[in-house]
């Protein structure tokens, strides 16, 4: 170092001698031994060279490892995340299909519930009136049998009758000419007549 003191109106510069050192002051940019600054620049190269092509290159493949898998990981849970949202709408539309397709099936079978009930009642009736008819038809068939029967009868008993009020037989003449028959109608018809005026 250089110390500077003024002698009246003059500045006077001379080298700086510290207590420590005995000599004149040595300048550490330009020392006296030009080998120390360049080797310890050489080493400082090498250092430099070593920690640029062997540190930093593992020191960024590590980090954009760790970024990769940071991004990644980050990128597999908004995936997941939207794989999850995916199949919970899946799962809504899904669902509300299903409460909409069970919806149609109820529809559906009231509305075959109701269509068998009309039919098995339809049905029903039908064979109603077919019974109610046969039955009709069997009653007429066995009143005019038994009016048949009954005809017999009371002209037997009504020829019978006649034979022992007169004293003779009138069968034979009784069939001839079928007075029995006639009696026998012309009373049906005034019955006939009388339920009829009563009515």
């Amino acid at each position: 170092m250089l110390t500077s003191t003024y002698v009246g109106n003059s500045l006077r510069v001379r080298p700086l001698t510290t207590t420590l050192t005995k000599g004149p002051f040595v300048n550490p940019l330009f020392p006296e031994n030009y080998y120390e600054p360049v080797i310890g620049l050489a080493m400082f190269l090498v250092t430099l060279f070593v920690i640029g092509k062997l540190l930093v290159p593992r020191l960024q493949k590590t980090l954009a490892e760790r970024a990769d898998a940071i991004d990644g990981g980050i990128m597999r849970a908004e995936e997941a995340q939207a794989e999850a949202w995916n199949l919970e709408r899946q799962y809504h539309k899904q669902l509300e299909e299903a409460r909409r397709d069970a919806a149609r099936l109820r529809e559906e079978a009231r509305e075959q519930g109701a269509q068998i009930r009309a039919e098995l009642r339809a049905q029903a009736q039908a064979e109603a009136r077919h019974l109610i008819g046969a039955a009709h038809a069997q009653i007429e068939a066995d009143r005019q049998a038994t009016l048949a029967q009954i005809r017999m009868e009371i002209g037997r008993l009504s020829t019978d009758l006649a034979g022992r009020i007169i004293g003779e037989s009138l069968e034979g003449e009784v069939r001839h000419t079928g007075i029995v028959e006639r009696f026998l109608d012309e009373l049906e018809s005034r019955t006939r007549e009388e339920t009829g005026a009563d009515r």
